[in-house]
């Protein structure tokens, strides 16, 4: 079988996962009229291989990188089933076909972006 094939089929294997979404972050400091100071740390990487995969997708750049690994993943009649999942996620699901050297290099170049 065809290696995209298999990722593909992988990916509608995954159909029933569930979205998590993250916490909301506090509206400020509790002081009225005082902004709370900016953070220090470097920005994260736009995209990763823990961003949704819809979102990888959306982004013209970033899609490119992932039809490289994952040819026909865009176009996969099961998207919607699979799209709010992580590669990472996704990856236990494939039976082998995502591999972790496909996850390195994926991820990589998204957070090369």
């Amino acid at each position: 079988m065809h290696k995209t094939t298999l990722v593909l089929a992988a990916l509608m294997i995954a159909a029933p996962a569930v979205a998590q979404d993250a916490p909301a972050a506090p509206a400020g400091d509790g002081h009225a009229g005082h902004a709370a100071p900016a953070a220090a740390t470097p920005a994260a990487p736009a995209f990763t291989i823990d961003t949704p995969i819809r979102d990888i997708l959306a982004n013209p750049a970033a899609a490119a990188v992932l039809e490289k690994h994952i040819p026909g993943v865009a176009e996969h009649p099961a998207r919607p089933q699979f799209e709010a999942m992580s590669l990472k996620q996704v990856q236990p699901l494939s039976q082998g076909a995502i591999t972790d050297a496909m996850l390195a290099a994926i991820d990589t170049e998204l957070k090369a972006l």
